[in-house]
């Protein structure tokens, strides 16, 4: 018997807001959170823009001795996750910590640690590398961290799916409440890889776009789109069963219904290009809720501004909804806030739940020109107000892997 599966509580680091709140209100008045990369000399980089959290203080969330043992990604995941588990309400002097779990990914992990270290390595040799480099950089230490600061003892995994790996750490987290294996779980993803070689290496990819605009280089599905802003942050959220947060007396934002994961099997960075593979992961997660393609009010798309993707996924979209695909709001939330990367699919998640509280669907941010190829309603122009009872978030990585949640109006039944 399957439990039911609520969101009680939010938590983001965003380029747009260092709260939920913050963040919302940005997205809600299409504020864009990309300029020129702050933390080094983008001289001879072909990419010179990012959406750098801005204002981030790691000490607000934590002491300085533990602050200075996690990397950028990790202090993310715990600023965000100690903000989440406030808005729920979760008391761990009331919980039996064993049946409250951690399920928060990261793409890249301590990217700066590696690279800072490679540096010190080459220029002064193996004795001087630091003691803490293996606990810095590897990516689970997101989670980790989680666990430690907040006593956290049940189920603590780390998913790793490149740019979908948000959305599936909180569909892990989902099924893992669905199932029995906890009551609680703090889900999403961290992310900071606005770094030298981070940048160099997308940027080589051709992935990134090159423009010095800031207003014309991250616009999702717009015909002028030419590679994705590379963002960071965190976007983390508490699930629980329906019976534990009702027992507690818990505010409930919204209902996981379904999540569906695919793999296209198909290139190591490009979508299929018939939008098979996310199409599926659309339809799994649709059944899973026991709803039917037309209940679906909203997609927040993974629209990165890239040619393939958007493309790719209108299809996908079209093939997953059929007719009724031209009747949803579609937007890109990354038209913002650039590419999270692995921390994409938890604060693109947060924006569905938050569509939902608000009955409002946020623009996507510098779309002007049409692209007749993406013939949607993206959500061009200005944000609508509109009861939104189901809405489903796309993420899809590198490697081929589709992750789909569909979150909907909580209803007492």
């Amino acid at each position: 018997m399957k439990r039911r599966v609520v969101v009680t509580g939010l938590g983001a680091i965003t380029p747009v807001g260092n709260d939920v709140e913050t963040f919302w209100n940005s997205l809600k008045n299409g504020v864009v959170g990309i300029g020129p990369i702050t933390t080094f000399d983008t001289a001879e980089y072909k990419a010179k823009l990012a959406a750098e959290v801005k204002d981030f203080d790691p000490k607000k969330y934590m002491d300085n001795k533990t602050a200075r043992r996690m990397e950028r990604f990790s202090q993310f995941a715990v600023a965000a996750a100690k903000e989440a588990l406030e808005d729920a309400g979760i008391d761990m002097e009331k919980e039996d910590p064993f049946r409250v779990g951690v399920s928060v990914g990261s793409g890249i992990g301590g990217l700066d640690a590696i690279e800072r270290e490679t540096r010190k390595l080459i220029e002064k040799g193996p004795s001087r590398i630091n003691p803490l480099l293996v606990p810095l950089m590897i990516s689970n230490m997101a989670a980790g961290n989680i666990g430690i600061q907040f006593g956290l003892k049940g189920k603590n995994i780390n998913v790793v799916t490149a740019c979908a790996t948000g959305t599936h750490s909180i569909g892990e987290a989902f099924r893992s409440i669905q199932y029995g294996e906890a009551d609680v779980m703090v889900a999403g993803g961290a992310e900071a890889s606005i770094t030298p070689i981070g940048i160099a290496g997308f940027a080589a990819l051709t992935a990134l776009n090159t423009t010095e605009d800031p207003k014309r280089a991250s616009i999702p599905f717009d015909k002028e789109r030419n590679g994705f802003v590379m963002g960071e942050g965190a976007g983390i959220v508490v699930l629980e069963s329906l019976e534990h947060a009702k027992a507690r007396g818990a505010k409930i934002y919204a209902e996981v219904g379904g999540y569906g994961a695919t793999c296209d099997a198909y290139h190591i960075t490009s979508p299929a290009e018939d939008g098979s593979g996310a199409a599926k992961a659309m339809e799994v997660a649709i059944a899973d809720a026991g709803m039917k393609p037309e209940d679906v009010d909203y997609v927040n798309a993974h629209g990165t501004s890239t040619h393939h993707n958007d493309l790719f996924e209108t299809k996908a979209i079209k093939l997953a909804l059929g007719e009724h695909a031209y009747e949803v709001k579609v937007n890109s939330t990354k038209s913002m806030v650039g590419h999270l990367l692995g921390a994409a699919g938890g604060v693109e998640f947060i924006a569905c739940v938050k569509s939902i509280e608000d009955g409002y669907v946020h623009v996507t941010a510098g779309l002007e020109v049409d692209d007749e190829e993406c013939d949607l309603d993206y959500t061009k122009g200005q944000g609508v107000s509109m009861d939104v009872n189901c809405a489903i978030s796309n993420s899809l990585g590198f490697g081929g892997h589709n992750a789909t949640l569909l979150v909907k109006k909580f209803v007492e039944e």
